[in-house]
This record gives structure tokens, sequence and C-alpha cells, in this order.
């Protein structure tokens, strides 16, 4: 029988797993992309950085962090100092919710990344 913590570990594990695969998915025809995953010891980073054809790097990421009892779940989307999208940081103390507003902030940042890539474009191209 599995105890609670184990079944947390193999769900974060699972989320940052289908995370990696939805931005592994995510691509350009004009652009190069590069995968990005961070595992620090109490954070994780999960994302793509496109770089575009003027030497821009756009970056679509989500990140886990866990802290005093506390998970911090973010996203965003940006292209060096400007930010594109910003999703609102959310604090739980409950590791199934942290992990399901992470998978609700990486289908968000995956939606919306084809629109964001083609105005990237579209801005270099005008």
């Amino acid at each position: 029988m599995v105890d609670s913590e184990s079944r947390a570990a193999a769900d974060l594990l699972a989320a940052l797993c289908r995370a990696a695969e939805g931005f592994a998915m995510l691509r350009h025809p004009f652009i190069r992309r590069e995968p990005l995953s961070r595992l620090d010891p109490a954070r994780a980073i999960v994302g793509t950085d496109f770089v575009l054809p003027d030497g821009r790097v756009a970056r679509f990421a989500v990140t886990l962090a866990a802290g005093d009892d506390v998970f911090h779940v973010g996203g965003d989307v940006s292209v060096e100092e400007r930010v594109l999208l910003d999703l609102p940081g959310h604090a739980t103390a409950g590791v199934r919710e942290a992990l399901a507003v992470f998978d609700e902030y990486t289908s968000e940042v995956l939606a919306r990344a084809p629109v964001f890539l083609d105005q990237l474009i579209e801005e270099i191209s005008a």
C-alpha cells in the first residue's frame, strides 16, 4: 500500500511529465525552440523557449514551488523583459489543489501560445 506522501510524489511527477509533454509538442514552423525543464530542490519550471528570428527569446513556462508548508503555482509568457501573460500566483497548502492549478495553468499557457507566437512573428515582419 502506498502512503499519502508517496502518492503525492507520484502525482507531482505525473503532472510535471504531462506539462513537459505538452510543451514538447508546442512548435512553430518559423521559430527554433528549446525545451525548458529545471528541477531545483524546492521548485520546478517546465516550458519552452522560442528563439525568435530577431534573436529575442520568448519563454512559455509554468512553475511549482514548495516552501513553508505552502505550494506556489505560476504561469507566464514573456519576451525578454516584456510580459505577455502573467497568470495570478496561486498559493495553497494542499498538494492536490496545487497540482490541479498547475495542470490548469499549463493548459492556459499552451492554449495561448500559438496566438502569441503569430503576433510576435507579425511584429517582426511589420
